[in-house]
């Protein structure tokens, strides 16, 4: 059997977790009463949790709309810049509407703070945030999502979407890079 490709990682959040917790998330969402919400994910590593908490909702009942927001503040890099960039924008009228804005990691705030800013001034009605994972320890924005899945210690933390200058994404637990500190 060949070795793994990521031996290097540490698993914070299995699977299975995940999954349980997801499904957790889409009941607590579901008792919001959203009317016509519209998800706004948070590109590029919100698509994952946004796939699974999508069908989660489905399965409450509750019917979305997706539409994708794409910011970076880190590109490349382990540590962000400070400067929010729109890299691309939402596809759909918020004017009114019920939103699920997903977000993968929530850590300084200002990506969330950003994109709150941004649907508030376009006249959504509510905001509703999700992050899978918290790390409030780094917070530079006081800011506090409406629903978390996991908080984590910290770490970098990758897989589940969340990556390290682009690799990890496709990991399917939420993990650290072993010999990556934060």
């Amino acid at each position: 059997m060949a070795a793994s490709p990521h031996a290097d990682v540490r698993v914070l959040f299995t699977a299975e977790e995940i999954a349980a917790r997801v499904a957790d998330l889409a009941n607590a969402i579901a008792a919001e009463a959203l009317e016509r919400p519209l998800v706004v994910s948070v590109l590029k590593g919100g698509f994952v949790y946004t796939a699974d908490l999508v069908r989660a909702l489905d399965r409450t009942g509750v019917a979305t709309e997706i539409t994708f927001l794409a910011l970076s503040s880190y590109g490349k890099s382990t540590e962000s810049s400070g400067t929010i960039t729109v890299k691309h924008d939402i596809d759909a009228d918020v004017d009114g509407r019920d939103i699920i804005l997903i977000e993968d990691l929530l850590d300084t705030g200002r990506t969330v703070a950003f994109a709150l800013d941004l649907l508030h001034d376009r006249g959504a009605r509510r905001v509703v945030t999700t992050a899978i994972v918290d790390k409030p320890g780094h917070r530079t924005v006081e800011i506090v999502a409406d629903h978390v899945g996991f908080v984590a210690p910290d770490v970098f933390v990758v897989g589940y979407g969340i990556d390290m200058a682009e690799r990890y994404r496709g990991l399917p637990f939420i993990g650290h890079v072993a010999d990556q500190a934060d």
